[in-house]
């Protein structure tokens, strides 16, 4: 059992978060305590529970060390019950309702009947919704049954929410990166992606598996434009078992697998900044979850968002809540053609996706200028950090 300060809460923030499908929750509290630390000279204690996993998108971690420090974050294991030394912060965050350890939800309680500038600020970060009922949630409290105050943040798309991730210069890295064609080239050659012309059509799919993914696949091959579609190892790749005479196990990073004028090409994992660069390269996207979602937004180019599959189709509910705010002020015929490219990929639907691909081709330069346009639109004028570091300040 580690012992426990209960007198005072030191001059940091606590961020803990439980590894969910490998990547999605981690990839967003990496970004927010890396932004938090850089732009607002926060000390961040991030608290993890899986460190293996969370090394696939930082490479230079090392996932047996109980205690590291990346971009100026102290980066903890988180063993349960905590095997290190706990000292509150001012701020505790529980990233997505992954459950304080009892020695944290402990010294809460202990603290909570301190003067009230002693006491921890404890937040609940929500997962990103543009449902209607997430801007009467927003900076709620819950009263614990110890009297302590919990409030929850729900990130979105308006001012009436948390807002967004998005670190301050990122739109102006984007558009520098894609005004010279050489940076993608220069991406691609670095990812060992050989054959690649500069004309040629390039799509990432970071998806979950689904036949609509196959569906695809097969009617690229006969694209008139050579395809180069650009996959990790994983639950895509899952998909496309039938594609290969090998297991999808057996496939290295740097292999390529030519089917008609569809170029298969099987990527390294990379870290954030490179997937950013990536989806930046990119002519289009397939992304999932949560952080890979929105940075294909940030990214200004179309895309299709494999979201989380949930019992009753619950997902599509979210979906449709997005495709209503992403297409508001679209035309009727690309808006049409790209929500049911969206639901058809989400729910599997072979001959839909294939049909809506179509449609979404012929109006794909309008499309990709709505691409271009919507972040500003969607950023409201304050990230997620910028609105957070607010919120507890106005608290």
């Amino acid at each position: 059992m580690t012992t426990t300060h209960l007198t005072q809460v030191a001059k940091h923030w606590d961020i803990f978060c439980t590894v969910v499908d490998n990547y999605g929750d981690i990839g967003v509290t990496w970004r927010l305590a890396k932004q938090l630390a850089a732009e607002y000279h926060i000390a961040v204690n991030l608290w993890v529970d899986d460190l293996n996993s969370f090394s696939h998108i930082l490479p230079s971690l090392n996932p047996v060390l109980q205690q590291q420090i990346f971009n100026g974050v102290n980066i903890f294991q988180w063993n349960n019950p905590l095997d290190i030394d706990y000292q509150a912060g001012e701020v505790i965050i529980e990233a997505f309702a992954c459950e304080l350890p009892k020695q944290v939800k402990y010294v809460i309680e202990q603290l909570h009947q301190q003067p009230q500038s002693l006491v921890p600020y404890w937040l609940n970060l929500e997962y990103l919704s543009a449902e209607d009922w997430v801007d009467g949630c927003h900076g709620l409290p819950s009263t614990q049954p110890s009297g302590v105050k919990k409030w929850f943040y729900f990130p979105g798309f308006n001012q009436k929410t948390g807002g967004l991730i998005c670190e301050q210069n990122l739109f102006n890295e984007r558009e520098q990166w894609q005004a010279n064609p050489k940076n993608k080239m220069g991406l691609f050659n670095q990812l060992g992606l050989s054959g690649i012309n500069i004309d040629d059509s390039v799509i990432s799919v970071f998806s979950y598996e689904t036949p609509a993914l196959t569906a695809l696949m097969a009617q690229w091959q006969t694209s008139p434009k050579p395809i180069h579609a650009l996959i990790p190892k994983g639950r895509s790749l899952s998909s496309l078992a039938s594609f290969f005479t090998c297991d999808v196990s057996d496939l290295m990073p740097g292999q390529q697998f030519i089917f008609g004028n569809l170029t298969l090409h099987i990527l390294p994992m990379t870290d954030q900044t490179g997937f950013d660069r990536l989806l930046w390269s990119c002519d289009f996207n397939i992304v999932r979850g949560e952080d890979s979602f929105l940075r294909a937004q940030w990214a200004a180019k179309p895309f299709i968002w494999h979201i989380y599959p949930q019992e009753d189709d619950y997902h599509l509910v979210k979906l449709e809540a997005f495709m209503k705010i992403y297409c508001d002020n679209l035309a009727a015929e690309i808006s049409t053609a790209w929500c049911e490219v969206n639901l058809a990929f989400n729910q599997g639907d072979q001959h839909a996706v294939v049909n809506y691909w179509s449609q979404l081709n012929s109006v794909i330069l309008p499309l990709q200028q709505h691409a271009i346009n919507w972040p500003n639109n969607a950023l409201n004028d304050a990230d997620l950090a910028s609105r957070l570091v607010q919120f507890v300040k106005n608290s």
